[in-house]
């Protein structure tokens, strides 16, 4: 329970509950919790990270209303080898929104996507299909397994890296709700990035790019393009771990439920 206690104390072992009940109400939490604990917290256990930042439709200086939600218009991710610090794969798509198909000025300038790059982007499902059959080949050719796919290996080799919980736990999960679409299980857990930066660092950066400038590395590309941020999260990734900081899962939609029913 110590090592409980210290994952809680450095912000990697926090839980959304999905039904309602509490974690006073989770009999089985500890069981749980001991088939998820990590190793020793200075060993890295992952070989491979993924990843992922989307750009969604946004409007400037307020709140869209409840009929102008945030839709992925763009979806990147890419592989990065912890051992090494290369990025051995990428995924990139455009995706058309389809409740607010036509971009506002400043989404435009922000992400720098073009109405025309949205207009022959694909719906989202498709999308999700295609990043499914990179995934499976990327991880089938390094014999990779994500978090939770089997009883004996919960933890996994390989996992999802986002900034803050806002592309998996809000804007990917409320736009499948929506629009009723089947979001892969794998979807459920990721790396905050950001909670473990703040915990190790002692450091609240803020913004992506003053975190990357905080730790001596320089931002590459062209800020909020989903696909060079997701290539300078991987490098920040690999700089934390070199720094010593332990990466885990900190974010679990689903805690008490296999990735069985996914098919990679």
């Amino acid at each position: 329970m110590a090592l409980i206690k210290l994952a809680r104390q450095l912000g990697l072992l926090e839980t959304i509950y999905v039904d309602g009940e509490s974690a006073a109400d989770k009999s089985n939490t500890s069981s749980y919790l001991n088939r998820l604990r990590k190793p020793q917290l200075t060993m890295q256990p992952y070989k491979y990270l993924i990843c992922v930042d989307f750009e969604a439709t946004c409007w400037e200086n307020h709140a869209p209303p409840n009929w102008r939600e945030p839709e992925i218009i763009e979806f990147p991710a890419v592989l990065v080898n912890m051992q090494t610090g290369k990025v051995e794969a990428e995924f990139q798509k455009f995706v058309m929104p389809i409740e607010s198909p036509k971009l506002s000025a400043f989404c435009t300038e922000l992400t720098g996507i073009k109405q025309k790059s949205v207009d022959d982007g694909m719906p989202l499902q498709t999308a999700i299909m295609m990043f499914q059959e990179w995934l499976r080949k990327e991880l089938r050719t390094r014999n990779l397994q994500l978090p939770k796919m089997s009883k004996d290996k919960p933890i996994g080799t390989c996992a999802f890296v986002t900034w803050t919980d806002w592309d998996f736990g809000v804007c990917l999960a409320k736009e499948c709700q929506r629009k009723r679409l089947k979001k892969p299980t794998y979807f459920n857990q990721w790396i905050d990035l950001r909670a473990i930066f703040r915990e190790w660092y002692k450091y609240r950066p803020i913004n992506f790019a003053d975190a990357i400038s905080h730790v001596g590395l320089t931002f590459k590309g062209r800020e909020h393009s989903g696909i060079d941020d997701a290539r300078n999260l991987a490098s920040l990734a690999y700089k934390i771990a070199n720094d010593g900081a332990p990466l885990a899962i900190t974010k679990d939609l689903a805690p008490f439920q296999l990735n069985s029913n996914c098919i990679l």
